[in-house]
């Protein structure tokens, strides 16, 4: 049996906040865990070595080396379209919105469905939809 690919995002310096922020937008359970904890002692202990977000979305990170690239993308979009109702899709449209941009408006197509894009605070460009009821 195989497993959707999770997507494992290098933040920062800011691990704690971003998964911190997708776990108040899409809920589930949030398990955080820092270099000393795993007894790194090449990077501030306090920093997350790993982070996990598990639930109807699921999404990993840490935070990057120091000195490394946090994330960046171009051309890329975290598609959740259908994965829930409607209302739970417009909450997290809204949600990821906070603070982010607006690509595209969630709002109905001419072919019936309805979708929008949003670049959340972190850098992240989700797509976002759901069929008509």
């Amino acid at each position: 049996m195989s497993a959707p690919p999770v997507p494992y995002v290098l933040f920062p310096g800011n691990a704690r906040e971003a998964l911190g922020f997708y776990h108040g937008v899409f809920g589930g359970d949030l398990s955080l865990y820092t270099r000393a904890q795993f007894g790194r002692t090449d990077e501030p202990g306090e920093a997350i070595a790993h982070g996990e977000l598990t639930g109807v979305v699921r999404l990993c990170g840490a935070d990057a080396d120091a000195g490394g690239p946090g994330v960046r993308t171009e051309g890329l979009m975290l598609s959740l379209l259908g994965t829930a109702d409607e209302s739970t899709l417009r909450a997290w449209f809204d949600g990821l919105a906070e603070g982010g941009r607006v690509v595209d408006p969630l709002q109905e197509r001419p072919w019936g469905a309805s979708d929008g894009q949003v670049v959340d605070r972190f850098g992240l460009h989700w797509l976002i939809g759901f069929e008509p009821s």
